[in-house]
């Protein structure tokens, strides 16, 4: 029989996330009377806490606890996704100390909100029963609600974020509404019952009906087609750094969900042939969609919705070598996409959107910077040696055999396709001149366009560095990574 089996040291990562949404909170109320709260060294407090809830997850990685009469389970899987949520949020965090369109006063409700959503993720990553994941899910979202519309004196912005809202609230509604007809069916919403249950057309059509509905709050999430219409405008309208995080954070979250929902979803049943088909579709719509475009972070928005069908690849197995594989993808993407982003946000001097002749002779003005974003275009277009590319080789090969090889055949095409645009950032930043003409009377030697890159000092290099180090360390050694998450999936299964 299930217990309550509450223990404050299987959750640390989620209390430290806790902690410092309760001293953002504190802080926001406290601004006015002490303007200093809002300041760098301050808010330093954010990336610190997100390392120590990654070295209490890395601590905790061997546990198998559940928790809260089953509703809540801590395994290797649920500290995998922690460890890359407060990474992901460290580098998220130091990645928007410096903001240009955040108004002062703003700085530190931004940050709340930030920490908030991550907060909801950490839970959200341990959630095994449908009613815990949809509150986490929906914790995390609301945060980015408000997120996403602040850039200062910004129509696009306030576009972006009513089309984030409008399509959220509408994924959040069928999602609830598919939850619903799963209950009066399997008169469960305990994912590890549910995996007993029968899940055909012709056993449980309402139970199917509704599993499909639910998934779509998740693929909304994901980004994956046809639930992607608000990606590309929102990653367009919102700023540089909040984009970086809302193009990366939140896949996580649906990623782990979805892994938790395999052990229902049987590579032999019809809704998983449904899924199979909107991976194919998602992959190709997007870097079709990816080649036509010319602002960078419109480009990555096509270019999330194809890698959500990527991940999804691996889901569609049925194995847990599939599982492994999309978990570790998960976090490839993860890398590359904060990477890019980075850079993308160092370059942006007054955070405007660039488009890629703005990259034009970055090598010449930051070669550091350029070879950071070399490394993560590689690395989106999986070639080797970097995480990218095994990450993709894990996906074809759990893939490979299943039933559905004809995927397989996708994904190789839609790579192919995917080297144009990725490798034009790397043609700009090494091969185009700069943009712009020389100033009069400037020193000689003064190349054209705009040298004086944003905040580029040894603190943009040196995050560039660490995610460029990343990419390329789990591309080369990924062994270790990859067998810990093989293992903790195989406990999901059968």
């Amino acid at each position: 029989m299930a217990e309550l089996n509450f223990s404050i040291s299987y959750i640390w990562p989620e209390t430290l996330f806790f902690v410092l949404v309760l001293y953002l909170f504190a802080a926001a109320l406290l601004e006015k009377r002490h303007p200093a709260l809002a300041g760098n060294a301050s808010l330093a407090v954010c990336p610190v806490a997100a390392l120590l809830a990654m070295a209490s997850a890395i601590c905790t990685f061997h546990y198998d606890q559940v928790m809260f009469f089953g509703s809540y389970r801590i395994d290797g899987l649920s500290q995998f996704f922690k460890i890359l949520v407060s990474l992901g949020f460290a580098f998220a965090a130091l990645n928007a100390m410096r903001q240009p369109t955040l108004d002062t006063e703003k700085r530190v409700d931004y940050f709340l909100f930030l920490a908030m959503s991550a907060w909801g993720l950490t839970i959200l990553s341990s959630a095994a029963e449908l009613v815990t994941i949809y509150l986490a899910l929906e914790l995390s979202s609301y945060s980015l609600y408000i997120l996403i519309p602040v850039r200062s004196r910004s129509r696009a912005a306030a576009e972006a974020g009513l089309k984030y809202i409008l399509f959220g609230a509408a994924a959040t509604a069928v999602a609830l509404y598919g939850l619903s007809w799963i209950v009066v069916d399997q008169g469960t919403t305990y994912i590890s019952v549910l995996a007993t249950k029968p899940w055909t057309m012709a056993e449980s059509p309402l139970a199917v009906m509704g599993l499909a509905c639910f998934l779509g709050g998740l693929f909304f999430k994901l980004a994956l087609f046809p639930f992607h219409f608000w990606c590309p405008d929102v990653y367009q309208g919102a700023s540089n750094e909040t984009a970086a995080f809302a193009a990366t954070l939140p896949k996580l979250g649906a990623v782990i969900v979805l892994i938790r929902l395999a052990a229902v979803l049987k590579p032999e049943l019809e809704i998983t042939g449904i899924l199979a088909l909107l991976a194919a579709v998602s992959v190709t719509y997007g870097n079709l969609c990816a080649l036509a475009q010319k602002d960078l972070k419109r480009m990555l928005g096509f270019s999330s919705v194809a890698h959500a069908g990527y991940i999804l690849c691996g889901l569609v197995a049925g194995t847990a070598e599939g599982l492994a594989a999309a978990a570790f993808y998960a976090m490839a993407y993860l890398f590359m996409n904060l990477l890019c982003f980075w850079v993308v946000a160092r370059v942006s001097q007054d955070g405007r959107n660039l488009e890629y002749d703005d990259l034009n002779g970055l090598s010449a003005r930051s070669p550091l910077l350029a070879l950071c974003l070399a490394a993560a275009a590689f690395s989106l277009v999986s070639l080797p040696p970097t995480v990218g590319f095994i990450g993709k080789l894990w996906l074809i090969t759990a893939l490979w055999g299943h039933g559905y090889d004809w995927l397989v055949i996708v994904v190789c095409v839609n790579s192919a396709i995917a080297i144009f645009y990725y490798l034009s950032l790397v043609r700009h930043a090494y091969t185009e001149d700069p943009k712009g003409t020389i100033p009069e009377g400037a020193p000689a030697g003064t190349l054209p366009g705009p040298m004086a890159l944003a905040d580029a000092g040894v603190f943009s290099q040196a995050g560039a560095v660490v995610l460029g180090i990343l990419v390329v360390i789990l591309g080369v050694l990924p062994g270790p990574v990859y067998s810990a998450v093989l293992a903790a999936s195989r406990t999901l299964l059968p």
